[in-house]
């Protein structure tokens, strides 16, 4: 069964960069497209970033597009969110998921069946 672990968040100042990791474990990762989310109390969890299975195509929430980077290595089990010119509005708890194989590629978290346990980012003013 894939188990999905996030590390690499923290608190930083805006326009500093921090880079997420998401290492997986189980046989199914390579074959999964991967996204990251990000919510904060009392908000419901958004869309920041998916990568299909192999690595060749991306797509991002218009908030983090330009400043954003997802990634994959299948050879290490691993998704990535680079985070550049963060901003205070991007403080978060930021968790990684699995696409549902069987569902339509899609942004929304009901079509993502496995969830990390989430890392906490805080971008200070």
């Amino acid at each position: 069964q894939l188990q999905l672990v996030e590390s690499g968040g923290g608190l930083v100042q805006a326009g500093d960069s921090l880079r997420l990791s998401c290492a997986a474990s189980g046989r199914t990762f390579s074959s999964r497209a991967m996204g990251w989310f990000r919510q904060v109390p009392g908000k419901e969890r958004e869309f920041a970033a998916w990568i299909n299975w192999i690595g060749a195509s991306t797509l991002y929430a218009d908030s983090v597009k330009g400043r954003f980077t997802i990634s994959r290595d299948n050879a290490k089990n691993t998704v990535y969110l680079q985070m550049n010119s963060l901003k205070p509005e991007d403080t978060a708890v930021y968790y990684c998921a699995a696409h549902n194989t069987l569902a339509p590629l899609s942004r929304l978290v009901g079509a993502y069946d496995v969830w990390g346990q989430g890392t906490q980012v805080t971008v200070s003013s």
